[in-house]
C-alpha cells in the first residue's frame, strides 16, 4: 500500500487513464472517418481490462461504480462484435461509433466523479457530489458526449472491409 492506495487501483487507475488517452485518439479518428486499427484496439482492451479490473477493488455493497462497470461491460460486447466480427458492415459502424462514444463516455464520467472524491480542490467545490458544481460538471461531460457521438457518427465513414489488409488490430 502507498499512500493508502493499493498496487491494484494504481493499476487500474493507470490502465483507466491509457483507456481514456486511447479512446479520445480514437474519437479524432473517428470524426476524420480513419478506422485507427491499432488505437482502437488498445482503447477496447484497456477500456475492458478497466472495467474488469474495478470488479477486484474493495466491493461495499451495490454502487454507482459497480452499476456504471455492468453498464460499461455490456456496451462493450457489441462495440467489440461491430468493430471486429461485422468489421463495422451496414449498421454496425452505426452501432460501433454509438457503443466506441457510449464507452469512453462512461470512462470519463468515472473520471470526473473520482475527480471530485480525491483532489482536494475540486472536492471542496461539492463534498457530497450532490452539489450543483458535480452536477454541472457531470452534465457538461454528456452534453459534450452526445455532441461528439452525433459528429462521429455522421463523419465516420470508413472505405469498406474488402479493401482492408491484415488482420483486425493492424
Amino acid at each position: 500500500m502507498f499512500f493508502g492506495v493499493s498496487a491494484l487501483q494504481t493499476i487500474h487507475v493507470l490502465i483507466s487513464l491509457v483507456a481514456i488517452a486511447a479512446g479520445l485518439w480514437v474519437l479524432g479518428g473517428l470524426f476524420a472517418s480513419r478506422r485507427m486499427n491499432t488505437a482502437t484496439g488498445v482503447f477496447l482492451v484497456t477500456t475492458l481490462v478497466t472495467s474488469l479490473s474495478g470488479f477486484l477493488l474493495p466491493i461495499k455493497g451495490f454502487t454507482p461504480a459497480v452499476g456504471t462497470g455492468i453498464v460499461a461491460l455490456v456496451v462493450l460486447v457489441p462495440a467489440f462484435w461491430a468493430r471486429y466480427g461485422a468489421r463495422m458492415q451496414g449498421r454496425w459502424r452505426g452501432i460501433y461509433v454509438v457503443t466506441a462514444v457510449i464507452s469512453l463516455y462512461l470512462n470519463v464520467f468515472v473520471l470526473v466523479a473520482q475527480l471530485f472524491l480525491k483532489v482536494p480542490a475540486v472536492k471542496a467545490l461539492a463534498p457530497t457530489g450532490t452539489e450543483p458544481a458535480f452536477l454541472i460538471a457531470q452534465a457538461a461531460t454528456l452534453t459534450l458526449f452526445v455532441i461528439a457521438g452525433v459528429l462521429a457518427w455522421k463523419r465516420f465513414r470508413p472505405a469498406t472491409a474488402a479493401v482492408q489488409v491484415g488482420p483486425a488490430f493492424a
